[in-house]
């Protein structure tokens, strides 16, 4: 067995514009991102623009946050959505950094239909 590791590529610059893209599906500025997880303005706008990384904590924190699975937010993998065909087809042909917002208009969908915001932000 090879013990020696080789990394494919740095992670950092993805998993920064994946947050990006959370944090403002959520109305969160840099400023509460950075309150949030108690960490300095200067430290998450690295994170952000993939200088540097978080601790296992803080991904484990933000993923419970934000209901992402850490595999999606580490290396932008994520299960398929059981969705009917057309609907599947039409997600797994979005561009990544749309997909955010391809799931945040079926939270609302949800919620017209149940009306119920506690029903809107469980996992579809």
């Amino acid at each position: 067995m090879n013990s020696t590791f080789y990394p494919t590529k740095d992670y950092k610059p993805a998993m920064g514009k994946r947050l990006r893209t959370y944090r403002q599906l959520n109305n969160y500025t840099q400023e509460n991102m950075a309150e949030i997880l108690d960490i300095s303005l200067k430290h998450y706008s690295e994170v952000e623009r993939g200088i540097t990384g978080l601790s296992i904590e803080k991904l484990i924190f933000l993923s419970e946050r934000f209901d992402i699975s850490l595999d999606y937010l580490l290396k932008g993998n994520s299960a398929e959505p059981s969705l009917p065909s057309p609907m599947s087809e039409i997600y797994q042909t979005c561009p990544d950094d749309r997909k955010p917002y391809f799931l945040e208009l079926f939270k609302c969908v949800n919620y017209l239909i149940h009306g119920d915001m506690n029903h809107s932000h469980k996992k579809l």
